[in-house]
């Protein structure tokens, strides 16, 4: 069906029916924190605990988060020559959120070339387009051992405590196995992904069987391994899934292939198109594997997906598709005719198609009208984060697999034993939670501690009305600190690991600049980090998470948030612009906006 064959307005109608039935005024609030009898659920089931005495040192560079961000950090900072880095993770091993993450199916769903970070360092070949967890984490460790990172890494450590000292110009650190030891700049990598969360469902404790999270998959319960063998032990056992994101896309088909009875409950459906998942051919990788290729591929893949100039599409998947639709609309109208209103529209009318596409999808697989009818997503394609499996949409084909859409109003309450929605019971033995993480509460509640900076000022005090920085890595305020994240840089959403490898960059480049002058300490004048929040600022309208959208972790759950809202954004020219800006920031060697201190007491 092209554009002209729709009906736009109608379109339009049933997105804002479909999100005003999902508004709820609690937003982020609606979500439980893993305490009381769910605090079993942060248990680390994979690497025991090793005692060890306190330390009570001092390191160079400490980089909190042993996920993407803290290994792309530490790795930086090594070639860079800076070898006295300590990495500092609350899990047993490197691996972030894909330590944590094994539950079955799991995998990247940006292609491995782009997605898994220093490849070509390292050499490796993604065995697939889109590896598979285990692959992921084992790169991981590959990392860690590669650039030494390994060897003064403290695991099963939680921060809690940093503050400044002025009077030495470093960072005090306390950690929750009672470390107190000092470091001169510190890089916080903790990422958006390891606060697991639980939905408020009245009756929550109520349930008498088994349950977990999916990010602490209990295979001791369902058999298998994440490696994928059968979750042999779910035969007999009725089995509830409550979410419907990339987790449980990944997950539903294992559990539909191993369960007596699988039950999925719905609150708003995944938009799920194909992934087309294959090998990679070792001849074709050699091809491409030329010096400099992942840098080229990341920016291909960053050029076509964000609307930037490209010749060619390296990766062309799901990602880069809607991209591609766009640009297609806004060639070919002529050049005085691309003005924003016009512009918006093309996108408009390329969302429309792709969504029609996807929607087309899910009655052409399953075979029952009804459930085929509950699967289809009613908003707009960047709303929520797009999904892509082969396996997804036919695992409801099968006899034992049920959906039970709950027409935006989420469970009614679990009981005993079972889960309620409009007022009827599914008996169950097992509750599976996937139900993700926290995204948008506060920095520092999901970081577990709240920086004191200069004149001990906290950093949620800085950002009481929302986020301050100077490219999304430096803070005014808090000297020798680093933000190993994507927002107010390129907030390049589709792969996170782009920004995290730009952020590590400049990281390096900075704190080597810092001792090559014996610099005791750098920080973002305020006139620098007001002028980039107020350039963020300039930009147009969101395209990824808008209001109109319906509620998700995009956009805050739907609720508006003031300020803190609207300065969770990126470069107001897109990714590709920042990443170039920051590129020719590092190449300058000026480090405008930046001020550099020697030693108090120095000439």
């Amino acid at each position: 069906m092209t554009v002209a064959d729709l009906d736009k307005d109608a379109l339009r109608r049933k997105y804002r029916e479909e999100r005003d039935k999902r508004l709820r005024p609690d937003g982020n609030d609606q979500y439980l924190r893993l305490t009381g009898r769910f605090a079993r659920y942060l248990d680390d089931p994979y690497t025991p605990v090793t005692e060890r005495a306190p330390k009570t040192d001092h390191v160079t560079v400490a980089v909190i988060g042993g996920g993407f961000a803290g290994l792309l950090t530490g790795a930086r900072l090594k070639e860079a020559g800076i070898d006295d880095v300590r990495v500092i993770d609350k899990a047993g091993d490197f691996g972030g959120t894909w330590y944590w993450n094994r539950y079955p199916g799991a995998q990247c769903d940006t292609a491995s070339f782009v997605y898994m970070p220093l490849l070509e360092e390292t050499g490796h070949m993604p065995t697939e387009k889109y590896a598979h967890a285990p692959e992921i984490l084992e790169h991981c460790r590959r990392i860690g051992k590669h650039f030494g990172l390994y060897d003064n890494a403290l695991f099963h450590t939680e921060v809690v405590d940093l503050t400044w000292d002025e009077t030495r110009s470093r960072w005090l650190i306390r950690t929750g196995r009672g470390d107190a030891f000092t470091a001169q700049f510190v890089a916080m990598g903790i990422g958006p992904l390891h606060v697991p969360k639980l939905p408020g469902i009245p009756g929550i404790d109520d349930f008498r069987g088994h349950s977990f999270h999916t990010s602490r998959w209990d295979y001791a319960y369902t058999g298998g391994d994440p490696s994928g063998a059968p979750l042999d032990r779910l035969g007999d056992k009725r089995v509830a899934i409550i979410g419907t994101g990339a987790t449980a896309v990944q997950c539903v088909p294992h559990l539909a292939r191993s369960c007596a009875e699988l039950y999925v409950f719905q609150r708003t459906p995944s938009s799920v198109d194909v992934r087309d998942n294959r090998p990679t051919d070792p001849g074709w990788f050699a091809s491409i594997a030329t010096p400099g290729w992942q840098q080229r591929w990341l920016e291909n893949f960053t050029a076509n997906q964000t609307g930037g100039l490209a010749e060619e599409d390296l990766v062309m998947d799901g990602w880069t598709d809607l991209a591609r639709r766009f640009r297609a609309r806004l060639g070919a109208l002529p050049p005085e005719e691309r003005t924003q209103e016009r512009m918006l529209a093309a996108f408009e009318d390329a969302d429309f198609e792709k969504m029609e596409e996807i929607r087309a999808r899910v009655d052409a697989v399953v075979r029952d009208p009804e459930t085929a009818r509950g699967l289809k997503a009613w908003y707009r394609q960047l709303c929520k984060r797009p999904c892509f499996h082969d396996e997804y949409l036919q695992s409801y084909n099968l006899p034992g697999v049920h959906l039970v859409d709950t027409d935006g109003k989420g469970v009614e309450r679990i009981t005993e034993t079972g889960v309620v929605v409009a007022g009827k019971e599914y008996a169950v033995d097992c509750v599976i939670y996937a139900s993700g993480f926290e995204v948008g509460t506060d920095y520092h509640r999901r970081a577990g501690y709240d920086l004191t900076g200069r004149g001990g000022t906290r950093l949620s005090e800085h950002w009481a009305e929302g986020m301050r920085t100077l490219h999304g890595i430096h803070v005014h305020g808090f000297p020798n600190v680093f933000l190993v994240q994507p927002t107010q840089g390129a907030n390049l959403i589709s792969n996170i690991p782009h920004n995290l490898t730009e952020a590590g960059r400049t990281i390096a480049v900075t704190v080597r600049h810092a001792l090559d002058h014996g610099y005791a300490e750098v920080e973002p004048t305020a006139r620098a980090e007001d002028a980039w929040v107020e350039f963020l600022l300039s930009g147009t309208a969101r395209l990824l998470g808008s209001a109109d959208c319906t509620p998700g972790y995009y956009n805050n759950e739907g609720r508006d948030a003031g300020r803190k809202s609207w300065v969770g954004v990126g470069h107001p020219h897109g990714a590709m612009a920042y990443f170039t800006h920051i590129a020719a920031w590092r190449d300058s060697g000026t480090f405008e906006g930046l001020e550099f201190r020697p030693p108090k007491g120095a000439a």
